[in-house]
């Protein structure tokens, strides 16, 4: 789906980009990330149709959403501090 297709069906789902991401458990900038690539992942696509739909409808989402304890997610790729890769750094040693 096209990221500006994927805004549209948020804002017929009453969310913002920071709602929604919240909503799943995600930090926002791993959605608005995808603005650059223009598309969405096709299953975060899935779930903010279905969302829009759900709200079209007049049926509530929160109660599903609340059932899952859907906790945030650790980011990735980040080591932690004092260490490259997940091996503790040494000192480094330079020539005389």
């Amino acid at each position: 789906m096209p990221y500006p297709d994927f805004i549209a069906e948020l804002e017929k789902a009453g969310l913002s980009v920071r709602a929604f991401a919240k909503l799943l458990g995600m930090h926002a900038n791993s959605i608005t990330n995808n603005a650059k690539r223009g598309e969405i992942p096709a299953h975060l696509a899935i779930i903010a149709t279905l969302l829009a739909l759900l709200r079209a409808n007049g049926i509530a989402y929160q109660p599903a959403f609340s059932r899952l304890n859907l906790t945030k997610k650790k980011p990735r790729g980040r080591a932690s501090t004092g260490k490259f890769g997940g091996e503790k750094q040494g000192r480094l040693e330079f020539g005389s």
